[in-house]
């Protein structure tokens, strides 16, 4: 079994269940624009890529015009429902309670965007200051720029770091950092069902729970248990 000195989170879809949020907030903001794409399309195409990114595909695929404005009223739209409905996703508290090394987060969220998120479901304490976005780099995910970022101001060699990730973009990061991948298929916008990865986006492990995540390493678990 192999011993990690890391463990990278990813926010979205795998901290915080944010996706299905965001997806179908996009998928409505369009919609009054005249165009029509399903969550479907929005999985597989936007899924743990920058907003950046998004509207660029958005802009490049449907030569849709975004009117000026549509950013900052998406972006405000999104967060007044995650004040009421962002909730964490389950076990994850006590998995970070329990880890017996260090771990960060690495976003492709904007900082404002993950702040807020981290605060409103409790996590900004036991994640402190260690978050990263893709902000930081020259190119987000699926390049390996943010997780090998991330290892290296957290102080780890890619080969013993550990990716949590839900997206196949961010697979697809991990594994090109050399770190190894667990996919979290255990948030709203996924599920047990979800289909198999292609092939140069397998991760070595699916998690379906955290409540499951120390039974696979149990290594990273402290010998002091949470009160």
């Amino acid at each position: 079994m192999q011993d990690f000195d890391l463990v990278i989170f990813d926010c979205d879809g795998v901290l915080i269940d944010s996706e299905i949020i965001s997806a179908r907030m996009l998928v409505a903001e369009l919609a009054r624009l005249g165009l029509e794409i399903d969550l479907t399309y929005v999985e597989r195409n936007f899924l743990g890529r920058s907003y950046p990114v998004v509207m660029e595909t958005i802009r490049r695929e449907f030569g849709l015009d975004l009117p000026p404005d549509f950013e900052t009223r998406y972006r405000e739209n999104l967060l007044a429902v995650f004040r009421s409905d962002l909730r964490v996703v389950p076990h994850v508290q006590d998995v970070l309670l329990a880890m017996a090394v260090p771990f960060c987060v690495a976003t492709s969220s904007s900082p404002r965007r993950v702040e807020l998120s981290l605060g409103l479901v409790g996590l900004t304490t036991l994640v402190g200051g260690r978050v990263y976005t893709s902000t930081m780099v020259a190119q987000g995910k699926p390049a390996p720029d943010l997780f090998l970022f991330a290892a290296q101001k957290m102080g780890a060699r890619p080969d013993r770091t550990l990716v949590i990730e839900d997206s196949l973009t961010g697979i697809r990061a991990g594994l090109a950092a050399g770190m190894t991948v667990w996919r979290f298929v255990g948030a709203s916008h996924l599920g047990p069902d979800t289909p198999e990865e292609p092939d140069d986006a397998r991760p070595h492990r699916r998690l379906v729970s955290f409540a499951d995540f120390f039974q696979f390493a149990p290594t990273l678990r402290t010998a002091r248990q949470p009160a």
